[in-house]
C-alpha cells in the first residue's frame, strides 16, 4: 500500500507529532505508515483522511495485487 501521508503532511505544515495527536495515534505510527511498514486500521485511515479533507482512497493507494 502506498501512502500520500508525507506529501499531505508537508502541504498542511504538520510535523509527525502534530499529525499523530490529531489522528489519536503515536508519532511512531505515523512514521511507520509513511515508510510503508504499517497498514493502518480503517478507523485510523478515516481519521487521517478527514484531517486532510481527502477521501481515504486518495490518501492510501492500493496496488491491484493487494486487493
Amino acid at each position: 500500500m502506498k501512502s500520500r501521508l508525507k506529501e499531505l503532511r508537508a502541504r498542511e505544515g504538520y510535523n509527525q507529532t502534530e499529525l499523530a495527536k490529531l489522528a489519536k495515534v503515536s508519532r511512531q505510527t505515523i512514521s511507520l505508515i509513511e515508510r510503508e511498514e504499517y497498514m493502518p486500521s480503517i478507523l485510523i485511515a478515516v481519521r487521517i483522511a478527514r484531517i486532510f479533507n481527502e477521501q481515504v482512497e486518495d490518501v492510501f493507494i492500493f496496488e491491484e495485487g493487494e486487493l
